[in-house]
């Protein structure tokens, strides 16, 4: 895919997070090109996630930047980022299992904005056509993850991988232009992460989204992404493309190992 001259999307300077005495991030940096898919690997423990937590809003930063087109984000809260542009899936699934598979996306639609209040009581025309389009955008979005023919079925019902769909469907429907997924994989077969990877790549595509994935399953990753920044104990000990992160010597002390080198 190309990506734009305009510079990088996602930025992160000198990030660093620290929860009392421990230090969870410590000065981390890198850049997100528009239209990639970039990966992040580590041990337990690594950061990883901590790293989401802070592009996304959820935790703040104790010194460093978030920046977004180049501007700094770092003060914003999760629903400004999100306006942005910027979905994140979580590591442990945040669905509505009560609510059937339609419903939870119906739901994630509602953030968009749409008619008043008013129009909605009144029911008018403008509300009632807003609403058609909702419906539709959720069926569109149910095709595109294979979820259709689960529409009526409960969230809590699911199979983990259609869960995990689920998931993803519901973070699209934000319309983002940065998708961060977190572990999408854990729990899937090997023929369920192939698919995965071939629905990633085609999400990508069909909405222009630029990707950040975290995952265990390295052979994945190497799979998947153009470029991807390996984080231990917090501190990024590698960056770049997986052919150079896979020969990388810290690399292969701190996490890798025979396996894949």
């Amino acid at each position: 895919m190309n990506h734009s001259a305009a510079g990088p999307l996602l930025e992160v300077r000198e990030l660093t997070c620290r929860f009392g005495g421990l230090v969870a991030l410590d000065r981390v940096s890198f850049a997100v090109q528009p239209g990639e898919i970039f990966g992040l690997i580590g041990p337990n423990g690594a950061g990883k996630t901590t790293l989401f937590n802070l592009i996304s809003g959820v935790t703040p930063a104790t010194t460093g930047e978030v920046l977004w087109r180049g501007e700094p984000i770092t003060a914003l809260p999760t629903h400004r980022r999100n306006r942005l542009g910027v979905a994140r899936t979580f590591q442990n699934l945040r669905l509505f299992d009560g609510l059937s598979v339609l419903e939870n996306l119906l739901v994630a639609l509602q953030r968009q904005p749409r008619s008043t209040t008013l129009a909605s009581l009144l029911n008018s025309p403008s509300h009632r056509q807003a609403e058609c389009q909702r419906l539709e955008q959720a069926w569109e979005l149910l095709e595109e993850l294979g979820l259709a023919a689960l529409a009526e079925r409960d969230a809590g019902t699911l199979a983990y991988g259609d869960r995990r769909r689920l998931e993803i469907a519901r973070a699209l429907a934000t319309r983002p232009q940065l998708l961060l997924l977190d572990e999408p994989a854990a729990g899937m077969n090997p023929s369920e992460k192939d698919s995965l990877c071939a629905l990633i790549n085609e999400l990508r595509q069909r909405h222009q989204l630029t990707v950040m994935v975290i995952e265990h399953h390295v052979p994945l990753l190497m799979r998947l992404c153009e470029r991807m920044a390996v984080l231990d104990f917090g501190m990024r000990i590698a960056l770049g493309t997986p052919e150079e992160v896979r020969h990388d010597p810290k690399v292969i002390d701190a996490y890798l190992g025979g396996a894949v080198a």
